[in-house]
């Protein structure tokens, strides 16, 4: 497994690709809804597996926070540890860039994979895209 920050248009296109089919495909989040506006200003990781591309996210700085966002796995290469390897990617670059406090809205079925990770719940459950999430924080 290979994550990478992406760096041009195929890698960017992989991760897009991730992204609709778990986003949209499989949970009918409006496309205009996942691929939003705020794509330019992020920073996107894609992770393969045999030059497959099979997880994606993305990244921001906001108020101070890191800004973890749109973690996905494909369905079949879930509980392959690539989520996990996706997420210490990005956790790894906001440390590089400084940054000590980690933000993330978690659909809450994956509350404990985040938990897991160090990620504590701040907020109370609210709707994103129809789907019920809740912010959780950590300090790296």
């Amino acid at each position: 497994m290979n994550v990478k920050i992406v760096e041009n248009e195929k890698e960017l296109e992989d991760a897009f690709s991730v992204r609709r089919t778990v986003f949209i495909d499989e949970q009918n989040v409006p496309e205009e809804e996942e691929i939003d506006a705020l794509e330019d200003e992020s920073t996107h990781f894609v992770s393969y597996m045999t030059g497959v591309p099979i997880a994606a996210g993305r990244f921001r700085i906001v108020d101070g926070f890191g800004k973890v966002e749109r973690i996905c796995v494909l369905k079949e290469a879930r509980k392959t540890g690539s989520g996990k390897a996706i997420m210490n990617e990005i956790e790894a670059f906001a440390l590089g860039k400084g940054l000590h406090k980690l933000k993330l809205n978690a659909q809450t079925h994956a509350i404990p994979f985040y938990a897991g990770l160090g990620y504590e719940v701040v907020s109370e459950e609210f709707l994103d895209a129809g789907i019920p999430h809740k912010t959780m924080i950590k300090k790296i």
